[in-house]
């Protein structure tokens, strides 16, 4: 059987990295390992994390007893984890009788279940539902703004964001942005990267003053995202002198995404999964970020057109002779 959590984000079924959920499953273990405990020192503390390691960990676990809502967790990260559809959704219904609003097994039930993108959708919005019911409204308006930093966000962080990219993709634009706002509020820290997607849309829809929030909250960004969305939002603004510059840097930030804007080369069937600054595996991902707002503003690429086109010539040489006078090379 095929597993339709392997699939890529343009369907909105993606599969959770093993090494993510993982190390997630040990953060949860070592803050319930710790619930309780009065540490009059910070070396005391570092002294019985040392105990954790090995088995140390297992054994204090067995220690503390799980609550429906954690037995869930549990389940539901093995559902995650599970090498068929079949075993994933059994450990995810399991999960859900002990807890009905576990995050986690409400998605990974919504992608093995769903016939279409609609539907994919309306579970998606289910599972965020249930985890802003789940949080509840007080500890979410708490916390806003360290939200990732809190193991038991993150499930419903990961389906908000899933849900939003699923947006963006059928191109439900404004609802998107409205949850990439919301991941952004609570996390200004940006840990999941929805940064990048929401500037894209926001050029994309012509909010220029969101874009430009956007670039200033985060200026010391210098990735391809970036740099390309720079050049745009300062040809809309009408400044091209502006534009023109910000090509320059962008050029440095990834010289392949003009490849690929352009058309000269073309994008790769399979999205990478690993990127390096600067390199062709980022420009994939910045094009898929960027390209819709690229392709809604064609003035935007008819010029960036025209820049390719026009060969950059150097100034021509000059040598001083022995009176100071220039003479032109030949």
């Amino acid at each position: 059987m095929t597993n339709k959590r392997a699939k890529t984000a343009t369907t909105g079924k993606t599969a959770t990295p093993s090494t993510r959920t993982t190390t997630e499953q040990t953060l949860r273990d070592l803050q319930k390992a710790m619930e309780g405990k009065n540490f009059a020192s910070l070396e005391e503390a570092n002294a019985f994390l040392q105990t954790t390691l090995g088995s140390g960990l297992a054994s204090l676990l067995d220690e503390v007893p799980l609550s429906p809502k954690d037995e869930a967790q549990e389940l539901a990260f093995d559902a995650m984890e599970a090498e068929s559809d079949a075993q994933a959704a059994k450990l995810a219904k399991r999960a859900l009788r002990k807890d009905p609003d576990c995050v986690d097994a409400l998605v990974v039930l919504a992608e093995i279940e769903s016939t279409s993108t609609k539907q994919l959708i309306i579970r998606l919005q289910e599972a965020v539902a249930a985890g802003e019911r789940s949080l509840g409204a007080e500890f979410i308006a708490e916390n806003k703004g360290h939200f990732w930093d809190i193991i038991e966000t993150r499930p419903y962080m990961r389906a908000l964001e899933q849900l939003a990219g699923l947006l963006r993709s059928e191109g439900i634009n404004l609802d998107a942005i409205r949850h990439y706002e919301t991941l952004l509020s609570l996390n200004p820290n940006d840990n999941q990267g929805v940064r990048d997607p929401l500037l894209g849309l926001y050029l994309a829809t012509d909010n220029l003053e969101g874009a430009r929030r956007l670039l200033l909250e985060y200026k010391n960004d210098v990735m391809a995202n970036f740099a390309w969305c720079r050049v745009l939002e300062r040809f809309l603004a009408r400044d091209l002198p502006g534009a023109s510059a910000a090509l320059v840097k962008a050029r440095k930030a990834n010289r392949f995404v003009e490849l690929y804007l352009s058309g000269r080369k073309a994008l790769p069937k399979r999205r990478p999964e690993m990127y390096g600054m600067g390199s062709e595996e980022e420009a994939v991902l910045c094009l898929d970020n960027i390209s819709a707002a690229w392709v809604a503003h064609k003035e935007a690429a008819f010029w960036l057109l025209n820049q390719l086109e026009t060969p950059t010539r150097s100034p021509k040489k000059v040598r001083i002779n022995k009176l100071g006078k220039k003479r032109k090379r030949k």
